[in-house]
């Protein structure tokens, strides 16, 4: 038996004795295992790299370390070009994209291109983060076991939700955070029918986590310090401060990766990126990697271990030059995150915005202590608070953000300045940037699901989908006789294109236009299209107008038909009885 032929025979079992909703129930199961799988193997090929390099004998001492970031995404930009021939995507925008503009289809490339491309990242230093990827790897596994199962548009992408959510959950060892992030960064419905396989995701994957690394965690603390009505001022002013931070991390993300597409060799981004990585690295060795281990001491109140060897040892004895130093990582993590990723390298945000939040809440715990105002905070606790408050602001995901860190402390003992700080910085951030890292681009181009079904349903809809093509073109220099012979008489529209001989479109022909002269043989052949040619209130541009912006146009102009315009020439009509048909239905198939 072959292979098609026992799918065939599996799925044909499938529908006669398990119904849709426990087959959903069990792919969820399925894909919870396999993107804790992928999350474990992404994690130990990375340590293994980063086990290599330790024990190395050219690089033993660390005296060279700052170089190893440039090695590994040289190593990244040769397997791009010369093994895999693909460009390194950046992990959610992709999966984003995919959701609303492809079906939810992910290439096969996708399962192992972030399987090899992260790991020579991270292992080699680079500062960025193994999450992004990790999802990138779980969605795309979940997309083509959809695709192999005949899985239906809106299923597969909840199943490529439970994807991320088992990533997540395997990494941090947190499967309420995990199906709360599916929810707020893909947009899923908060249903039942949307939750329980969720669940069953993160749950499988967790479970799959512990089953390969037993009880290794990432943050090995638990808050002893509580919640204090008068520590309140602070908490709001961390909030403040992670939302100015936040703003600051998407403009620097956003200003970096521009700088770098004036460059148009990827050689070039290497050279230039790799030296300012390494620069960087040298003055401030916290950036290299993804920085756990730096969160670790932090939170452990070892700020000197979490500095390691800097040029400014010899001064670390003062408070100020540490906070100095702190706030300095703080600074610079945006920067060598994303000049990572603009050199070729490959990774993911979140680790980076975890480490950038870490360093500004114990920065600002620090401050407080210190003023000599007989002022106290827990540092370990604001360490905690400026993660959550940076993940909000960043990814505009609050609740991702609250139930993140209080997972991963094992306990609700935060919840209250947890909410405080991040309800701030969300507040902050939203007001003054609309999109994410992960969705500008995409919301730029009409492509990006929200929460709002309306504008999910324009955006899942294809402009082509609509577009009506079997209208006779008429040229401006015809006759009235040859429009009447060759166009009105053969047509059952009242409504008639008129272009040049080159295609480029000049105006319409409105039947009512001519209706009182059409039969005054008078004027057959004294008249021209031209003559009666107009105008109509609005063009739909092929290349550019989402499905948002032809509904607008159709608002505002009040027409019933609208010219579609594609390579600067007519492509075709858009009505409104049509367009109004066609989001009925995909509002039905929607929801």
């Amino acid at each position: 038996m072959t292979v098609k032929e026992f799918l065939r025979n599996l799925l044909v079992w499938r529908y006669k004795h398990i119904s849709e909703k426990n087959f959903v129930f069990l792919l969820s199961m399925l894909i919870g295992l396999l993107a804790g799988l992928v999350s474990v193997i992404i994690k130990n090929i990375t340590f293994a790299i980063q086990y290599f390099l330790e024990q190395g004998i050219v690089f033993s001492n660390k005296q060279l370390y700052f170089i190893l970031p440039v090695i590994g995404i040289a190593l990244v930009y040769l397997c791009v070009k010369y093994i895999f021939k693909n460009p390194i995507e950046h992990a959610i925008p992709t999966i984003l994209y995919s959701l609303s503009k492809k079906d939810g289809l992910l290439k096969l490339k996708n399962i192992y291109l972030p399987l090899v491309a992260a790991p020579l990242t991270v292992g080699f230093g680079g500062s960025v983060g193994l999450l992004g990827p990790a999802i990138a790897s779980a969605s795309a596994v979940s997309s083509n076991i959809s695709q192999l199962f005949h899985i239906d548009r809106k299923t597969r992408s909840l199943l490529i939700g439970c994807a991320a959510a088992g990533a997540i959950a395997s990494i941090f060892k947190s499967p309420i955070a995990a199906i709360i992030f599916a929810i707020e960064v893909f947009s899923l419905d908060l249903t039942f029918a949307s939750l329980l396989p969720l669940l069953i995701a993160s749950v499988s994957s967790v479970v799959t986590s512990y089953f390969f690394l037993g009880e290794e965690i990432l943050f090995n603390f638990t808050v002893i310090e509580k919640f204090q009505i008068k520590d309140i001022p602070f908490y709001i002013l961390l909030g403040i401060g992670t939302g100015i931070a936040s703003i600051y991390f998407s403009k620097i993300y956003f200003g970096i990766t521009n700088l770098f597409n004036k460059l148009k060799s990827p050689l070039h981004k290497l050279i230039i990126g790799g030296l300012a990585i390494g620069v960087m690295l040298y003055f401030i060795p916290p950036l290299y990697g993804e920085g756990f281990s730096f969160i670790n001491d932090l939170m452990t109140g070892n700020h000197l271990h979490a500095l390691g060897s800097t040029p400014f040892d010899e001064y670390l004895d003062n408070i100020w030059i540490v906070i100095g130093l702190l706030f300095g990582i703080t600074i610079f993590k945006a920067i060598a995150m994303t000049t990572t990723f603009a050199a070729g390298g490959s990774g993911g945000i979140i680790i980076p915005t975890l480490v950038m939040g870490s360093a500004l809440g114990n920065v600002v715990a620090k401050v407080i202590n210190n003023l000599g105002l007989n002022l106290y905070v827990s540092e370990s606790n604001f360490t905690l608070l400026g993660m959550a408050g940076l993940i909000a602001g960043v990814l505009h995901a609050p609740l991702t953000a609250i139930f993140l860190i209080a997972e991963i402390t094992g306990g609700y003992e935060l919840f209250v300045p947890l909410m405080i700080t991040v309800s701030m910085s969300f507040i902050i951030t939203k007001n003054s940037i609309e999109h994410t890292i992960y969705t500008k681009e995409l919301a730029e181009k009409g492509a990006l699901l929200t929460h709002d079904k309306d504008k999910s349903v324009l955006t899942l809809m294809r402009l082509d989908s609509v577009i009506e093509q079997d209208f006779i073109v008429l040229h401006p220099d015809m006759s009235l006789r040859e429009m009447l012979k060759n166009g009105v008489s053969m047509s059952n529209r009242n409504l008639f294109p008129v272009t040049n001989k080159n295609g480029v479109f000049e105006g319409i022909i409105l039947l009512d236009n001519i209706r009182t002269i059409m039969f005054d043989d008078t004027l057959y052949d004294s008249t021209t299209v031209e003559t009666f040619m107009q105008q109509p209130p609005e063009f739909i541009i092929y290349e550019k107008d989402s499905m948002m912006d032809v509904m607008q146009k159709f608002q505002d102009s009040q027409a019933w038909n609208l010219p579609v315009i594609k390579d600067d020439k007519y492509y075709g009509f858009v009505s409104k009885s049509k367009l109004l048909t066609a989001y009925r239905k995909e509002l039905i198939n929607y929801t």
